[in-house]
């Protein structure tokens, strides 16, 4: 039997409220069969599945290929050749594509980006012309 998912997990546990957790779990399909025949409930499988079944959701956004990996800290260190790098975690969460292009702006403590219009090229010429 395939594990439940989504709305008829939800509409099966539901039917089987009377049932103890554990019973629920292998109920929709959450256990497996050890080679010695002891049937062992995956109830952190059955927990997750329902989590995902509410639409509650406790990680940040997944990377676009699906797999775990660092989070984004929202903190950068300069570099020992000068460079600050923002990774691909905060691209990715802004949707940006190779090629966008920003504004730079120095404050006395703070590093101001702002996205350009592709549109507004025209802005963009003055303003670099004027730096």
């Amino acid at each position: 039997m395939e594990p439940l998912v989504g709305e008829d997990l939800l509409r099966k546990v539901k039917e089987l409220e009377n049932l103890s957790k554990e019973e629920k779990a292998k109920e929709c399909g959450y256990y497996t069969v050890t080679k010695n025949g002891i049937e062992r409930v995956n109830m952190m499988k059955f927990l997750n599945a329902l989590i995902d079944a509410e639409g509650i959701q406790l990680d940040s956004a997944p990377n676009a290929n699906g797999r775990g990996g660092r989070s984004a800290s929202y903190r950068i260190s300069v570099q020992s050749n000068g460079n600050l790098l923002i990774g691909s975690a905060y691209t990715k969460q802004m949707n940006l594509k190779p090629g966008d292009e920003f504004l730079i702006t120095l404050g006395k403590k703070h590093i101001r980006l702002r996205q350009v219009d592709p549109e507004d090229r025209e802005g963009i010429e003055e303003i670099e012309a004027s730096a």
